[in-house]
């Protein structure tokens, strides 16, 4: 196992900037997952991780050494592919054990390598298979068993089930998991799919633009979200966004605070807004599972709307309503036996003040009280 520090670490491909100055510590045996939209520079940074890329700028540290100038090979890293890059003419067992054969490593302990890789893995009784008698999960297990012999000390993973449908994703998940728990090996994973960052990392790091946005554990992200950005981005269906304006601030500057909606809806928030006056534009969000549906008739600070569409889940629903002068639908996560009247009617949304958040006009997060 190793750790892996970095430090001003930038790349440019001519006039194009990808990465910017990030600054990141991946601690020995950490799961560390880096998230984020296409083009947010996560793949290119897991290259230059592993010595596949050459940073523009910056060091990069892996178990205290400077590694800047060490080959990929030298690395002592074992990367998973978003393409499963297994050798046809070969069974499981010769793709496993390909990179051991080429390190000159005795026949015996080959065999004995890729015997507890594919025990760890489940696949023992594909050893004598090619990979066009696979399915995709099992050419997958195997390219992670394939990295697994190597012994590394770091597993990199770039989108490794996006090849894979539903179904398998979900159990694939599952095993990398249950892999990470058995090998504790320090593991960067690389995704666009907010919901395996959630469900995999121990620290997430939300990219956007060759930055760092936020890091921190899933939780942490997902309830205090440091921005517009990461609140919109963690969360599915993502977290609601409504325009307002500061109406008061209570003295002490950390106590509820009363924004008014452009539908002059009075709500109160539970925000440190001592950076801002009142009068200020700020953006509300609230996450669909934190509103309450409620009748028509509604109490002070709910928010007036009309069901617009209705979502069936089996075990939940999403009902999705309009508020009068807001150009999005908002969504509303409710249990499947939830009282919703039908499409058309009148409902209120009330959320409680300490399940809100508030935004400035930079998207920059006002800390909750």
């Amino acid at each position: 196992m190793a750790s892996v520090r970095l430090r001003g670490i930038g790349k440019s491909f001519g006039d194009q900037e990808v990465i910017k100055g990030i600054d990141l510590d991946i601690a020995d045996g950490e799961f560390v997952v880096l998230v984020g939209p296409s083009g947010c520079g996560k793949t290119t940074l897991l290259r230059i991780i592993a010595g596949l890329e050459s940073p523009t700028k910056g060091e990069i540290d892996i178990d205290g050494r400077r590694s800047n100038d060490i080959a990929a090979a030298r690395r002592g890293m074992a990367m998973v592919f978003q393409s499963y890059a297994l050798y046809p003419h070969m069974t499981v067992a010769e793709n496993m054990g390909f990179a051991l054969k080429l390190a000159g490593v005795a026949k015996e302990e080959i065999a004995a390598s890729v015997s507890r890789a594919a025990d760890i893995l489940q696949i023992g009784h594909l050893l004598d298979r090619r990979p066009k008698a696979l399915s995709g999960g099992q050419r997958q297990r195997v390219a992670i068993g394939r990295a697994i012999v190597r012994r590394p000390g770091v597993f990199l993973f770039d989108e490794p089930l996006s090849n894979l449908d539903a179904a398998l994703r979900a159990q694939t998940r599952v095993e990398i998991a249950r892999l990470h728990k058995e090998l504790k090996t320090t593991t960067i994973y690389v995704t666009h799919d907010q919901a395996e960052a959630m469900t995999l990392g121990e620290k997430i790091v939300v990219l956007n633009a060759g930055i760092i946005e936020q890091a921190g554990t899933p939780l942490d992200l997902y309830a205090r979200p440091a921005n517009r950005f990461v609140a919109g981005f963690l969360g599915s269906p993502r977290m609601n966004f409504l325009d307002a304006q500061l109406e008061s601030i209570a003295e002490s500057d950390t106590l509820l605070v009363s924004v008014r909606l452009t539908d002059g809806t009075l709500v109160h928030v539970a925000a440190n807004t001592n950076r801002a006056e009142s009068g200020t534009s700020v953006t509300l969000g609230v996450r669909p599972e934190q509103f309450t549906v409620m009748p028509r008739d509604p109490a002070p600070g709910a928010i007036a709307a009309k069901v617009a569409v209705i979502e069936h889940l089996g075990d939940s629903m999403i009902v999705y309503a309009q508020v009068e002068g807001m150009p999005d639908l908002m969504a509303v996560k409710c249990g499947a036996d939830a009282p919703v009247p039908p499409v058309g009617s009148g409902i209120s949304l009330a959320f409680r003040p300490t399940h809100a958040h508030l935004f400035d006009p930079h998207g920059v997060a006002f800390a909750p009280d």
